[in-house]
């Protein structure tokens, strides 16, 4: 396949919008057609999702249809269930100074969407959003991450095999990010990390694209005295190392109440054996470190603290522990950074107060846990502590809600997406006021001398 350029970008941008000012995506059946396509297409190529993801991660079959098909499969079904009542224009209340009409929200499509996917979920991060922009009537182009490239290369054949590419396609794996970013486009959609993520809404700023950036940062997971120890250190372990860590809303640190911390770890290396075995290296269910560059930021981050789980490594697989470790510092590497990765450092804490004032040191981060029975303790911090989205007494579940929004605030990112949410993400909100031509109120034309008491009277 030959790489595109610059210009070759910028003829793919002007064939999707002739493509978009052909109405063609406008009809709601066609928008039905391409996901049932979009669906079909995904099931054809499943066991090739599998071999990619393996080859990349080294993930099971279970967690790849967990964590990546499976979510594209009930967001497909979930948006062909609704799509039609969505695109429905919305009457909404009129008003006394627009007495009598009536009054819509039109749902329009942007046009030429670029979707950019991380590399930690390439199939799902890349193709979840491509759901939304499909639903709500636009173009696409993809670009999925390099660095997962055996993924990278089985979307690119699902969505050849599948579309037309003057309405969706994927960029050549060796197109310049730079490049790719010059151009203009109607809607930008970027999953990936906050330095990046800056750079994209620089270049999206150049020629005012609306964008939704979703970044990452580091999620706390609080675990309160009046807790569960035993569910609590399961649902932590698990929502951790799924992916090997490699997850945007994987708990990043642990602020762990001081009374209940022995019984814990207790529980955390309990867990640990049960989920993956004596030696998680030879477990099925564990995966890999994505590249050698990972592993090493990795490996060097794992020093000057206690290990009560975990710490071994192994170069050649690009194998990292589950690990727990104990850490009595927050000027230490593990706290710089998002860890993206196995190791989770856990600080004690004396009260909520405190774990609430630890958290808000940080930016705000894209996911917030908080293990307690206490409801009191819940609603402290749910109410003082500003987060994308999270949950109580879980990790990650949120995700597989799609009522709930998924996305980040401040450095976390900008707007959300998921189910209803992606199909408005993708739209631009229309108001239209739609007058009779009887009666025509002279109340508002000139000369205005004399009215000002009546306008006061209808404006309160």
């Amino acid at each position: 396949m030959a790489t595109k350029t610059v210009s070759t970008i910028k003829s793919i941008i002007n064939k999707q919008r002739r493509f978009f000012e052909s109405n063609a995506t406008l009809d709601v059946d066609f928008r039905i057609e391409q996901l049932t396509k979009f669906k079909q297409a995904l099931q054809t190529h499943e066991e090739q999702i599998y071999t990619a993801l393996n080859a990349d991660f080294r993930k099971s079959k279970f967690e790849t249809f967990a964590t990546e098909i499976g979510f594209l499969y009930e967001e497909i079904s979930y948006t062909l269930k609704h799509i039609k009542k969505w695109t429905t224009p919305e009457l909404v209340k009129d008003t006394v100074v627009n007495f009598p009409s009536k009054n819509y929200v039109y749902h329009d499509p942007y046009g030429v969407c670029l979707i950019i996917g991380a590399w930690n979920y390439p199939i799902q991060l890349t193709l979840m959003p491509v759901i939304g922009a499909i639903a709500a009537g636009n173009t696409c182009i993809i670009k999925p991450p390099r660095t997962s490239l055996n993924t990278y290369r089985i979307i690119q054949k699902i969505i050849y095999d599948t579309f037309d590419e003057n309405y969706i396609t994927v960029l050549e794996e060796e197109t310049d990010n730079n490049e790719m970013l010059s151009e203009r486009y109607d809607y930008i959609f970027f999953t990936g990390s906050v330095e990046t993520g800056r750079r994209v809404a620089q270049a999206a700023a150049v020629h005012l694209t609306p964008t939704t950036l979703e970044l990452g940062g580091k999620s706390p997971c609080i675990v309160d005295k009046h807790v569960d120890i035993d569910v609590a250190a399961r649902r932590i372990a698990w929502g951790k190392f799924i992916n090997a860590g490699q997850t945007c809303v994987a708990p990043d640190y642990l602020l762990l109440h001081e009374d209940v911390k022995e019984k814990f770890y207790k529980a955390f290396a309990k867990t640990i054996k049960e989920f993956y075995g004596k030696n998680p290296e030879d477990s099925v269910d564990y995966p890999r470190i994505i590249n050698n560059k990972h592993f090493h930021r990795l490996a060097d981050m794992i020093t000057d603290g206690t290990i009560i789980v975990g710490g071994e490594t192994n170069e050649e697989s690009r194998y990292i522990a589950p690990t727990l470790i104990e850490l009595n510092s927050f000027n230490h590497p593990l706290m710089e950074d998002e860890i993206f990765g196995p190791i989770l450092p856990v600080f004690s804490i004396q009260s909520i107060d405190e774990a609430i004032s630890i958290v808000k040191q940080f930016e705000k981060p894209l996911a917030f846990y908080i293990f307690s029975n206490n409801y009191e303790n819940q609603q402290k911090c749910l109410n003082n502590v500003r987060f994308g989205g999270g949950c109580v007494n879980d990790t990650i579940s949120h995700l597989a809600n799609n009522n709930l929004p998924f996305g980040g605030v401040g450095n976390s990112g900008i707007g959300a997406y998921h189910g209803k949410h992606s199909f408005e993400t993708f739209s631009h909100k229309k108001g239209i006021c739609h007058k009779v031509t009887w009666p025509d109120v002279p109340l508002r034309y000139p000369p205005y001398n004399g009215k000002m008491v009546l306008v006061k009277q209808v404006l309160k």
